[in-house]
């Protein structure tokens, strides 16, 4: 596998939590945020706040929407 998963901590609601994503969700989430001005601590909060189910899965449907809808993709800026 290219990419395994890669385990990070964040921030959610003041308590540490550790999520585990592929690094190419990892890039994309930061990218967002930084386009948003959010910190991706902030990103994956909102995320999980209005997810159901597994948070990694959240956050890589929410990735996959931000392609679909043309926040991120191959676009030159």
């Amino acid at each position: 596998m290219k990419d395994p998963p890669r385990k990070r901590s964040v921030v959610i609601a003041g308590h540490r939590t550790s999520l585990s994503l592929e690094e190419p969700f990892w890039r994309d989430l930061g990218a967002i945020a930084r386009r948003r001005g959010q910190s991706l601590n902030a990103l994956v909060a909102a995320i999980d706040a209005g997810r159901d189910g597994n948070l990694s899965s959240a956050l890589r449907l929410f990735v996959r929407d931000c392609y679909v809808s043309g926040e991120i993709g191959n676009k030159t800026s």
